[in-house]
């Protein structure tokens, strides 16, 4: 595939999932190349976008934020770490999803140098950092962590987007 395939097949999947794609101008200074997070929505300015798979990565971060922070979002997801490793896991299950090669999210520019370790964490399922945190939030089933609403087990999501900002009081 190509740089232009990969950016119509994610933003496809990111539109049918309920991240609008927005395709615009931007600065030079966004702080991934090419995107910027718009109250929900991810923009991107393709001939400046450098990895494709960033627009999965920073999806997740938008799919993982409270809906309330969600809205109010602009340019930067935030510093919660948390909320930082829960969106490299909805990421790599993105990929899944799109059926792009997790080298395309978990690229070796990113990640500071961590990207194999976390391609070879999400495939070989052990001990997978933020599935906690996606299984909290009512996206997917963790082991060992209660199912109440039959969810489907990772990197398979049975809902994309996080629903409630606390999902402790969550029906």
């Amino acid at each position: 595939m190509t740089t232009g395939d990969y950016i119509r097949c994610i933003s496809g999947f990111l539109n049918s999932i309920g991240i609008p794609v927005l395709h615009k101008a931007l600065p030079d200074d966004t702080f991934l190349p090419g995107i910027r997070i718009e109250h929900g929505s991810l923009a991107i300015a393709p001939n400046k976008l450098k990895h494709p798979g960033d627009m999965l990565h920073e999806a997740g971060h938008i799919a993982s934020m409270a809906p309330s922070a969600r809205k109010t979002a602009f340019a930067d997801a935030g510093g919660d770490m948390g909320e930082e490793i829960a969106a490299q896991a909805w990421s790599y299950a993105a990929s899944v999803a799109c059926g792009i090669p997790a080298e395309i999210v978990l690229h070796q520019e990113g990640y500071k140098g961590s990207a194999t370790w976390l391609k070879e964490h999400y495939e070989g399922k052990e001990c997978i950092a933020g599935l906690p945190l996606l299984a909290w939030y009512g996206l997917t089933s963790a082991p060992g962590m209660p199912n109440h609403k039959e969810l489907p087990a990772f990197p398979a999501m049975g809902s994309w987007l996080r629903a409630h900002d606390n999902p402790s009081q969550a029906p």
